[in-house]
């Protein structure tokens, strides 16, 4: 693939883009500019098509209803999947994570089909909901600074075998589960919990997401200031005694 090709797809912006999400577009398409990557960003209604041929898929959180709607028409729209096949790189967030697993529980109350492209399985918490920042040290063999992002759910999302924990938390719930795991992950297919929107807070994902579509093991410096002092301030924030 070429510099002038890389294609970012933002999925269904009118079902699951709360809190903000679709930032994390927004930062994906500021890094590569950045770098002089050329990006051609394509956001996919819930009525379009998923096209097959994007290097980078993202999907946001969403409501009970939407993300109910958003896995129906995924389903069989088949799109996504057969972009996963082709090698595609896809990061989603919240009610999109859940949706990227086994099942999880609509706004119906009934099991609901995901799209199996993570080995994982949600439920309802019976619980308190999960609201507050996160800080959680990510898998050490993705080479990442410390996530910071901000949770607000009521799911527990369980790992299968093949799925590997995206991070585990030193303060928050993540996944909701009481062993620390926070999202999941395999070769190109990430979800997590965290708002924030979480690249806005943690750019080196951007990049993370940048390196596997380009296939390179490194990317040019850019100018960390600003996110820097965002990440800095939100975890100085979220650390301090109550």
């Amino acid at each position: 693939m070429t510099d002038s090709s890389l294609r970012l797809v933002w999925i269904y912006p009118d079902l699951l883009s709360t809190y903000g999400d679709q930032g994390n577009a927004l930062v994906v398409e500021r890094r590569a500019h950045q770098r002089r990557l050329n990006v051609s960003r394509v956001d996919v209604r819930s009525d379009q098509p998923v096209p097959t041929s994007g290097d980078i898929y993202l999907i946001g959180g969403g409501e009970d209803r939407p993300q109910r709607l958003a896995a129906e028409r995924l389903r069989r729209d088949g799109g996504l999947n057969r972009a996963v096949a082709n090698g595609a790189i896809v990061f989603s967030v919240c009610a999109g994570y859940q949706i990227l697993g086994h099942e999880f529980v609509n706004d119906l109350g009934q099991r609901e089909a995901g799209l199996g492209l993570l080995d994982v399985v949600s439920t309802r918490g019976e619980g308190e909901r999960c609201v507050g920042d996160v800080l959680a040290d990510i898998d050490p063999n993705l080479n990442l600074p410390p996530l910071t992002g901000f949770e607000n759910h009521q799911g527990i999302t369980h790992l299968g075998p093949s799925a590997r924990p995206f991070a585990r938390t030193r303060l928050g719930r993540g996944n909701g589960t009481g062993d620390g795991t926070e999202g999941a992950f395999n070769d190109t297919v990430f979800g997590t919990y965290m708002h924030g929107p979480v690249m806005a807070r943690n750019p080196h994902i951007a990049d993370l997401l940048l390196k596997l579509a380009l296939d390179v093991n490194a990317l040019p410096p850019v100018d960390e200031r600003w996110y820097d002092a965002l990440r800095n301030e939100r975890i100085g924030a979220a650390t301090q005694p109550a």
